[in-house]
């Protein structure tokens, strides 16, 4: 078997490197450890000259470990040149050192899980705090077409107002009044359950009519509108936004918050409180139909304790919420629908996200409420 060499010279600060013999895949086993050791004993010298003249043979294994050599040195930013190649042997090796270069990286090494954890949590708090700051830019875009309304610069579109009461409002009624009137249900049997083990069943007038009022009713028709009407607002302006119409009105030198976003905006924060009104009635219904069937408590009785018991602030309260959880479903539904991209998928996306985004949005807006008015002891 032929054999291979390596020899080393120090000629002031430069190192010479002379190989000889066969560099193949026969002698890489002896030769590796002293590939090993040459690039662990030689320090890092002002430079390096690789003779490859006196090799006679090499293949793909011996010519990786003479380039072993060459990426050695270079990590530690010593020049090499290098000289003694030539014909198929230099284009086999220069085949080589490619090769390793454009070699996939190692995957890296997995991380703990806590971590993994750790940074999800922070991306999210992160993406929390742009859509937080998208959000107060979004309004403020929408105060500045509002007023531009006032100042004459911009037009009111009242029939497109109207035409969005018609779908946020008069449609909505049916199914708004069915479910509340289910939860002024739920609630006074469920009230009518557990008072009457201390006698106490009158309460439960107190407590489907006070809960419904502050807390109760404007909470589910907010979620219900973001259900409903939120999605439907992503979906239209996101459906623009994907066939290209609302570039065509900035074309045409309209303001697209103007025409889309401040019509649905005005019908919202005018509907709301009178869908939370209806719901109110529709749930204090449900409760007095209950408590009249499963409570033996007369129609008569109930209302006779409602106006004795429950003053008008309740209603004050609750309908005072309903402005603002419409103002942050509008503002929530129409910039998810104008980030909308190119694509279906990116469609389901949004209108999903505005969804989720103004439901926990409208429940911590009620929660701040409750805290605000319970420290006004309202």
């Amino acid at each position: 078997m032929a054999q291979a060499e390596l020899a080393t010279r120090v000629d002031g600060s430069r190192l010479t490197v002379t190989l000889a013999g066969a560099w193949t895949a026969e002698t890489a086993g002896d030769m590796e450890p002293q590939v090993t050791r040459l690039l662990a004993e030689a320090g890092t010298p002002a430079a390096v000259s690789l003779d490859l003249s006196r090799v006679s043979r090499l293949d793909t294994l011996g010519g990786t470990l003479v380039r072993g050599i060459e990426t050695g040195f270079g990590a530690r930013g010593v020049p090499v040149d290098r000289s003694g190649l030539d014909g198929a042997t230099a284009t086999l090796y220069a085949d080589i050192a490619e090769g390793l270069a454009t070699a996939p990286e190692a995957p890296p090494r997995p991380r703990p899980a806590l971590a993994l954890a750790i940074d999800k949590v922070g991306q999210q708090m992160v993406e929390a705090g742009r859509d937080l700051a998208a959000l107060a830019s979004f309004l403020g875009e929408v105060v500045l077409a509002a007023g531009s309304i006032f100042t004459g610069q911009g037009r009111f579109r009242l029939p497109a107002v109207v035409t969005q009461m018609d779908h946020i409002v008069f449609r909505a009624v049916p199914i708004m009044a069915l479910i509340t009137f289910l939860i002024g249900g739920i609630i006074a049997q469920q009230g009518i359950f557990f008072f009457r083990d201390f006698g106490a069943d009158t309460y439960v007038v107190d407590l489907v009519v006070i809960l419904t009022l502050r807390e109760i009713g404007v909470l589910i028709v907010s979620i219900m509108v973001a259900g409903r009407t939120g999605s439907a607002f992503t979906a239209e302006i996101g459906s623009m936004k994907m066939r290209e119409e609302i570039d065509a009105l900035k074309v045409m030198g309209l303001n697209p918050v103007e025409v889309l976003v401040l019509p649905r905006m005005i019908a919202l924060i005018v509907g709301l409180p009178i869908l939370t009104f209806v719901g109110d009635l529709s749930a204090i219904a449900g409760g007095a139909m209950v408590a009249n069937i499963y409570g033996n408590i007369p129609f008569d009785i109930f209302l006779s304790r409602m106006q004795e018991e429950v003053s008008q602030r309740h209603i004050w309260v609750g309908l005072a919420k309903a402005p603002f959880m419409a103002l942050i479903i509008g503002l929530v539904a129409c910039i998810e629908g104008m980030r909308v991209k190119g694509s279906a998928e990116s469609l389901g996306q949004q209108t999903t996200a505005s969804v989720v985004k103004a439901i926990f949005l409208v429940i911590v807006m009620d929660g701040l409420f409750a805290m605000f008015f319970a420290s006004l002891g309202y």
